[in-house]
């Protein structure tokens, strides 16, 4: 059976036996000098930039890899109340963190 995540705090259809702690997965990422020169030009003229769409949806993938990754390692069943949070480390990085409550399921 594949590990469930999810945001709510219960297991459809399940029961929790025991909760474990907390699983996480964090990954930072800077940007990078070409990306950036495109971003810019492309912000002049407005709308979306899908080269950042694009690094911060592989940053919030990898995010959940090791989250999935380290609940595994602790032996959960599940991850509940699972959340995304990002916070700026250094001018022109960032942090995605992925975590959530491993439990044990019956």
């Amino acid at each position: 059976m594949s590990l469930i995540v999810t945001m709510s705090d219960h297991v459809p259809g399940r029961e929790i036996d025991s909760v474990i702690g907390v699983a996480r997965g964090n990954v930072v990422r800077a940007r990078f000098f070409g990306r950036d020169f495109i971003a810019g030009l492309r912000n002049l003229v407005g709308g979306e930039v899908p080269e950042y769409t694009k690094l911060l949806a592989e940053s919030r993938e990898q995010a959940l890899d090791r989250m999935v990754r380290h609940a595994q390692e602790l032996g959960a069943d599940a991850v509940i109340t699972f959340r995304l949070s990002t916070a700026t480390v250094m001018d022109g990085s960032a942090e995605i963190l992925a975590y959530g409550t491993a439990v044990k399921l019956k």
